[in-house]
């Protein structure tokens, strides 16, 4: 536990990062390592880095985790209440503000352009996305990956699967491939 540290000033951080921060969980997590490695001093850049690949892997949204881990490796566990609570109130706030307005918002032409505007730029942020994982799956030249691309692109696509079996079904065949491969490997080196 880091002792030169208050429960209020481990609040008052991640409420800050969480209400000025926009971009989603990653952009939260490099603005805390910023603040609390570089700025404060309060962890160290490897305990920052065990504690984001913990928080990637656990389930839930990645800042949430992140705040927990951080506060409880801080504080112990009134750090990670403090912590959590300091990061999700800012969104709550803001999204109990807009419930309340929300008959004024959707019948606001201003509003509703501002919306129409943002879903195309998410849709280009994704498409983004989509584009560079790939050209990496391209670029590895793995005939087994771009199989299951296109496979995955199809089934959706033109025969309308539903897309939690295509990523279930892309990772069995993965694990099936893996699988395989291992005992391959292993026969030879007998």
């Amino acid at each position: 536990m880091h002792k030169s540290m208050s429960l209020t000033q481990l609040f008052t951080a991640t409420f800050r990062l969480s209400a000025f921060t926009f971009g989603g969980g990653y952009v939260i997590i490099s603005m805390m390592r910023r603040n609390f490695v570089e700025d404060r001093k309060w962890l160290q850049e490897e305990e920052m880095l065990d504690l984001t690949a913990l928080a990637q892997s656990a389930p839930g949204a990645v800042a949430i985790n992140a705040s927990i881990l951080t506060g409880y490796r801080l504080l112990g566990y009134p750090g990670a209440l403090v912590a959590v609570f300091g990061t999700i109130l800012p969104p709550l706030i803001l999204l109990s503000t807009i419930s309340f307005f929300y008959i004024q918002f959707k019948e606001n032409f201003y509003i509703s352009a501002f919306m129409k505007g943002t879903s195309a730029g998410v849709a280009a942020v994704i498409l983004d996305m989509v584009v560079r994982m790939a050209k990496k799956i391209l670029t590895e030249e793995s005939f087994f990956a771009i199989a299951i691309l296109l496979l995955s692109f199809i089934s959706s696509l033109f025969f309308g699967a539903d897309v939690r079996l295509v990523i279930f079904g892309s990772g069995l065949l993965g694990l099936l491939r893996a699988y395989y491969a291992n005992r391959k490997f292993k026969g030879v080196r007998s």
